[in-house]
Order: structure tokens, then C-alpha cells, then sequence
């Protein structure tokens, strides 16, 4: 009988227990024993879930108290000199520096730089490497949870980063070659290897996700040194693990290491079957990831059936596991829990316990067991029938739709027309300041959303206390000096959330949690019919807050792509049609903003580049629809009216024209982790626009200094004119208490008035 396993598994919580626990440590309100049992409870509760709902053997060492790839870093002992003295203290001290920054009992460290995990809403540390870099097994994470597993009654697979994606993850500080490590990093894996087998473990699972990227010459000699030498260490069985795509060109490649598993994506790329089971030796297993581990949607038994019964019959029960596509990080837990949606929605969706639920009757069904067929007949049934009911196809969307012509994504000028323009209406000075849009959500505003919510709280008195905070947000911007400002969005949730909830289409969850990076959670809204806006969604409080001030105030809204991507997409139409819904709808709200008075919007895209497919040769393709519907948002607004746009945590060195492409009059994006490194795009293509290098790195509890902030500004003046140079922080500081924000603030704009001077000197 076919095995029901999967590659990972929710960290935080139903209830976002992680989260909780993780920030009263931080706090300094809890020891960090209460930090480790919270974990430790939550371990168990997984698993015991897992087993319940289906599975045949759960994962270990796929939690982690912030991030995976930062734990594999510490295992083996890459840790940056920088951080050391404080590992030395306390290595939880240590671990939270490289993830967060830390300033206090004498250290004063930045944090690893931060960025996308392939094309998820994920964020991975990346660890930072040098020539001769030291690898040592310095730690029994794997180890401790294994154990721990096996203590509680359960079968466990240790899963571990592969050490050839580990590095190709990584960044060389000096330049260097990273696969040239690899000779030192093998013997610290081939040791945990060894320990895990000596404590019962029959399977390891090794993720190399990077086998569905474009791998040259190189990177294949590479996994050919590292898994020769996985297989001698003595070690468990090793299940291969792909995911986010098809192996494509690496299939050979993957097939001939010498491991004795493979897990394949069979929900972005089925396709691949047939060339898989052809490639696949003798006696090898095949983990088929059938049930989608990204999205809520419930599978179709129509579409999966067949390709489980053609391996079954190719492979025999024994060989052919079952499990979700990838790791289940990326869906909430417990679709139970969410007893406030329609029936009729609920009953087509799948959260992680319920992926594994289905697992287990693809399983039984592969095994004759006629109840697990007819369960699946339903569910497909289910399905079919849904698609034709109300408001999954909206006439008037899809009619708008056909009638979008080319002149619809155009600016009414070109740049340099409307840079004179807006340069005579917003008359701002040189190297102006502002922030990307939210200001922190204090527990008070929190509790008030809250009680708003659930009726504790009157309209009027709820609509009195956001007043209150937004004219609270322009009084001090005004008092330090910066030059656009913003209302602070306290009434907003979510930068996609808040804008879901007032457009046709979508759904919302109570408890339906995802981890974007350490303790930061995000409720990804669910797209399940045609979108379309009803009515204006922003402009109340944009133009309220510009009554208060005579500064330009910025409209803030979340652009087509990123709606598109930080939202669970329905599965029945392309994903490009969709996104032009969504640029739709934003358009209409762009011009009523432009018609109330509002000089500058911003439409953030920080998802543009996580969107790109994995796949060079189909990025062209995507770009450009994803560009289009950027235009399409701010197509047709006048030439004062300055078009803002957003990106973080995100490489733009190889898709530096694109973002040109999209004409936006001002753009800001992340640079102060990376040191500015990003600005490298910058150089090699003389950007045009108005560009805004964030100097604040928001992620992290530590206010930097005026000195640090001005060394940034210096640097990118090297390779950026000052008449284009916008000054602001990396991202919005929604996450941030006031006691970091305001002296931070204080100190850019400082920053920025130093710089003028010495401009004009």
C-alpha cells in the first residue's frame, strides 16, 4: 500500500502560538525556557495531527524557531565573525542577532540580509560565506527533534536543506565561488548523516529545490561530488526532494544520484510524469506530490487519479509515496476552525490537515477500498458544480476585460514631460523625504479594530480614534520635517487583506495563518470569483489626512501583482487574467484618489519579483503581463499626478528594465540590509526615474545611526544623480514600536538636510 508522508509542515500555530511566544521573549517578558516548551508543544501537536489526519510518517527538523535556512547556517557553523562574541554569551542571542539585529551589552550588529524563498511569500536569511569558510557540525537540532519524535510514538524523517541548494542560497561577501566550499561542507553533513542513522532514523530527506532552477555545468558536477559522498556516510536512506516546479533538464541529473527516493511536484508541473517514471532506476521510490501544498483549493480526483494510477501501476504500492507538492509551510493548519465561511466555498477548500486527509483517500482509494472512491467521485462532483454558481464569473468584469486596448496602459506624458510638472506642483527640495506608507499599529489600535469588529466598539467612537491617530501620524511628520507624507493607514489590517475585504471576489479566514519570515504572520485573502470594486475603498482617509496639511499627502495602495500573489489565486483561470481583474478595479480607485485631490499614489509592488517564473525562458512572458497591469492601475492619470511604487527584499539586477518599464515617476526599494548592493543595478542601467534606496532597515528592532544612514545616502550618490534621489526607510514601519520609529525618522531627515548642504556647497 501506497505511504502517506509530507516534505513539511506548518510552524506557528493554529492560534500563531510561535509568534506569541516568540515576541514576549523578545520582550524580555518571558525566559526562554517558556520560549522552548511553546515550541516544543507545537512540535507535538503537528505531528500528532499529521498521524491523525492520515499520515504514515511525519517530518522532523522542519520547524524552526525563524527560519530554516538560518538554522541550517548555525548547524554547521557559518556564522558571520560579527556575531560570534554574542554566540559565545548565549547562542539564542546569537541566532536572534543574525535574524533580527541586536544593539545592547556591547553589540551593535546588523542583520543577515533577507530575501524571498524562490517564488513564495516567504522570506529565508541569506548566510553569509567567505573563501576558505569553516563548516563544522556544531549543533543536534535534527538530532534533539528526531529523538523527540520518536519518543512520542511516531515514524520520523529528519529533513535537512541539501548542501548543494544551501550554498547556492547563500552569498559569498568576498566574491568567491560558493560551490568551491562544498569539499568542506560535505564532511559536516556526512557527521549529522552518521548521528541520525545511529539513532534510528531510515530516512532522511535532503531538499534541493534549486534542482528546478536553470543549473549549469558546474552545479551539476556539484551534486554529483556532494551526494557521492552522502551515500558513503553510513547514513539513513535519502529522499531527494524537488518542489516548485519541474526538474526539466536536471531530471537526468536527479535521477542518477545515487539516493534512493525522489519527490517530484505534480501539481505545478504533471507533465513530468512520464519522463520521471522512464528515468526513475529500479527499486527506487517515487514521493509524489500530488495534493497542492500552496494553495486552499481542494484537488481534482479527475486530474489526480489517473497520474497516481498510472505510477502505481509503473511502480507498485511500495514505491510510490503520497504527499502534497511541497512543504505545507505555505497554507494555514485547520480548515475546522474556520466556522464563519459559506458552505458552499468551505467545502472546496483544504488547509494542511485536510491535504493530508485527502493523501490518505488517494491512498486507500490506489488500494480498492470503494468508500475512498466514492469520497473522491463527490469531492469532484463537488467541484465541477461550484464552478458555474454566482459570482464565480462576473458578465460586467470579463466584458471590461475585452474592451482593454493598448492606449490603457499608457501615461499620458512621457517622464521627462511630467517630472517638469509635477516638479512645479509638489515643489519639493532637493533629495526629498518621506516614508513607504503604514506607521506602527500600537496595541491600542489593535484593540479598537478588534472591538470595532465585534460590535464593542461604535462606529462613531471607532471612526473618532482613527481620526485621532492618522491627525496624531501628520502632526509629527510635519513637526520633523519630512516632505511627502502619508496618513499611517490605521484603519488597515493588511496591505492585500484590507484591500480584499472591499472587492468582489474574494474571501476571508479567521485563523488562516502563514508564516512570511520569523514571528510576521500574514492572512492571505482567497480569490474565488471575478473581482471587481464596488465602490472606492481609500479615498476617505487619504483625503482627510490632506485636509490636514498643506504638504503632499501620498494615496497608498497595493498593486495588481501583489494582490495577485500574496493571496490564495483560484484555480480556474490564468493567473494573468486574473491580475488584469485586480489592475481594473486599482485603476478606478487611482483616478477617484487623482479626483479628490490627491498629488502622489503610490501602487506598491513588492511581490513583482517573487512572482517571476523559475525558469528563465519564461520570464519574458511573464513580465510582460505583470508590467502591463502596473500600467494598467495608473494608466491615464494626469502628468501632476506623481505615480509612486515600492519594492522590497528583492534582486533587480537581471530584471532592471522591467521595472523600468512600468513608468512609475518614483521608486523605492530595499538597500540598507544589503549595504546598497542592489544600487549595482542601477549602474550598469542608467535608471531614468526618481529612485528612493531605503536607509532604515525596518525589519530589525535596531535604530541605526545618522552617520550610518548618511553613508548609505554618500554611496548611493556615487552612482545616482542627486536630482533623482528620494530619501526614505526600506519598507513601512507598521511592525516597528514608536520608541524605534521616531528617533529614526528624526535622523533621516537629518540626514537628508546634511546632504543638501553639502550639495550646494
Amino acid at each position: 500500500m501506497s505511504l502517506v508522508t509530507h516534505p513539511g509542515f506548518p510552524r506557528i500555530g493554529l492560534k500563531r502560538e510561535l509568534k506569541r511566544a516568540l515576541e514576549a521573549h523578545w520582550r524580555g517578558e518571558t525566559p526562554v525556557e517558556a520560549l522552548l516548551d511553546a515550541a516544543r508543544e507545537l512540535r507535538a501537536r503537528h505531528w500528532r495531527l499529521a498521524r491523525d489526519a492520515g499520515a504514515d510518517v511525519v517530518p522532523c527538523n522542519d520547524f524552526s524557531l525563524y527560519d530554516h535556512v538560518l538554522d541550517t547556517a548555525v548547524l554547521f557553523d557559518a556564522i558571520p565573525e560579527r556575531y560570534r562574541a554574542l554566540f559565545a554569551d548565549s547562542r539564542l542571542d546569537g541566532y536572534f542577532a543574525m535574524a533580527r539585529g541586536h544593539r545592547r551589552d556591547g553589540h551593535d550588529l546588523h542583520a543577515l540580509e533577507m530575501t524571498k524563498w524562490f517564488d513564495t511569500n516567504y522570506h529565508y536569511l541569506v548566510p553569509e560565506l567567505h573563501a576558505g569558510q569553516h563548516f563544522a557540525l556544531t549543533g543536534d537540532k535534527p538530532l534533539a527533534e528526531l529523538r523527540e519524535a520518536q519518543a512520542l510514538g511516531h515514524r520520523a524523517r529528519p529533513v535537512l536543506l541539501g548542501p548543494v541548494s544551501f550554498l547556492l542560497l547563500s552569498k559569498t561577501v568576498d566574491g568567491s565561488d560558493r560551490l568551491a566550499l562544498l569539499d568542506r561542507l560535505l564532511p559536516a553533513y556526512a557527521e549529522l548523516l552518521r548521528q541520525l542513522a545511529e539513532a534510528g532514523a531510515e530516512w532522511v530527506q535532503l531538499d534541493e529545490p534549486c534542482l528546478v532552477l536553470d543549473q549549469d555545468a558546474d552545479d551539476h558536477a556539484a551534486y554529483r561530488k556532494a551526494y557521492a559522498a552522502l551515500a558513503a556516510a553510513n547514513g539513513p536512506r535519502i529522499l531527494l526532494a524537488s518542489y516548485f516546479g519541474a526538474l526539466g533538464d536536471n531530471l537526468a541529473l536527479a535521477t542518477e544520484l545515487p539516493v534512493d527516493g525522489l519527490h517530484v511536484d505534480l501539481v505545478r508541473a504533471p507533465q513530468q510524469l512520464d519522463a520521471v517514471l522512464d528515468a526513475l532506476p529500479a527499486g527506487r521510490v517515487l514521493s509524489a506530490g500530488v495534493v497542492d501544498g500552496r494553495n486552499v483549493w481542494r484537488s481534482r480526483p479527475g486530474q489526480v487519479l489517473p497520474l497516481l494510477r498510472k505510477a502505481h501501476t509503473r511502480l507498485g504500492g511500495e514505491r510510490l509515496w503520497l504527499a502534497p507538492s511541497c512543504s505545507l509551510l505555505h497554507v494555514p493548519i485547520d480548515l475546522e476552525a474556520e466556522t464563519t465561511l459559506p458552505a458552499e466555498r468551505r467545502a472546496s477548500m483544504a488547509f494542511a490537515k485536510q491535504k493530508l486527509e485527502e493523501l490518505r483517500a488517494y491512498a486507500d482509494a490506489l488500494a480498492g477500498h470503494p468508500e475512498a472512491e466514492a469520497a473522491l467521485l463527490a469531492q469532484q462532483t463537488l467541484l465541477d458544480r461550484q464552478a458555474g454558481q454566482a459570482g464565480v464569473l462576473n458578465p460586467a468584469v470579463r466584458g471590461r476585460l475585452q474592451a482593454l486596448s493598448p492606449q490603457s496602459a499608457l501615461r499620458r506624458s512621457a517622464y521627462a514631460s511630467r517630472r517638469v510638472v509635477q516638479a512645479e506642483v509638489l515643489a519639493l527640495p532637493p533629495l526629498p523625504t518621506t516614508t513607504i506608507g503604514s506607521f506602527p499599529q500600537t496595541d491600542e489600535l489593535r484593540q479598537a479594530r478588534a472591538a470595532h469588529r465585534t460590535g464593542k466598539l461604535a462606529d462613531k467612537a471607532y471612526e473618532d480614534r482613527l481620526k485621532a491617530e492618522v491627525e496624531r501620524v501628520v502632526r509629527f511628520q510635519e513637526e520633523i520635517g519630512l516632505d511627502v507624507l502619508v496618513h499611517g493607514e490605521p484603519e488597515r489590517n493588511d496591505m492585500v487583506e484590507y484591500f480584499g475585504e472591499q472587492l468582489d471576489g474574494y474571501l476571508f479566514t479567521k485563523l488562516g495563518w502563514v508564516q512570511s519570515y520569523g514571528s510576521r504572520c500574514v492572512k492571505p485573502p482567497v480569490i474565488w470569483g471575478d473581482v471587481a470594486r464596488p465602490a472606492p475603498m481609500t479615498v476617505r482617509w487619504s483625503a482627510f489626512a490632506q485636509s490636514l496639511t498643506d504638504k503632499p499627502m501620498k494615496g497608498m495602495l497595493t498593486g495588481p501583482v501583489t494582490m495577485l500573489q500574496w493571496s490564495f489565486v483560484r484555480d480556474d483561470l490564468p493567473r494573468e487574467t486574473v491580475c488584469r481583474q485586480i489592475a481594473l478595479a486599482l485603476r478606478d480607485e487611482v483616478h477617484d484618489l487623482e479626483a479628490a485631490g490627491i498629488r502622489a499614489i503610490q501602487i506598491d509592488e513588492p511581490a513583482l519579483r517573487e512572482g517571476l517564473p523559475l525558469r528563465r525562458a519564461d520570464w519574458p512572458t511573464y513580465l510582460a503581463w505583470a508590467v502591463e497591469c502596473f500600467r494598467i492601475t495608473a494608466g491615464g492619470v494626469r502628468d501632476a499626478t506623481q505615480i509612486h511604487t515600492h519594492m522590497c527584499y528583492s534582486e533587480f539586477n537581471d530584471i532592471i528594465e522591467a521595472v523600468a518599464a512600468m513608468d512609475a515617476d518614483v521608486i523605492s526599494i530595499e538597500t540598507s540590509r544589503s549595504r546598497m548592493e542592489l544600487l549595482d543595478a542601477f549602474v550598469r542601467f542608467r535608471y531614468p526615474n526618481g529612485i528612493g534606496p531605503g536607509v532604515y532597515d525596518i525589519h530589525s528592532p535596531r535604530v541605526p545611526t545618522q552617520e550610518e544612514m548618511l553613508a548609505l545616502l554618500r554611496k548611493a550618490l556615487e552612482v545616482l544623480d542627486a536630482g533623482q534621489l528620494w530619501v526614505n526607510p526600506d519598507c513601512g514601519l507598521k511592525t516597528r514600536d514608536w520608541a524605534e520609529v521616531e528617533p529614526a525618522l528624526r535622523r533621516m531627515v537629518g540626514c537628508a538636510r546634511q546632504l543638501r548642504t553639502d550639495i550646494v556647497a
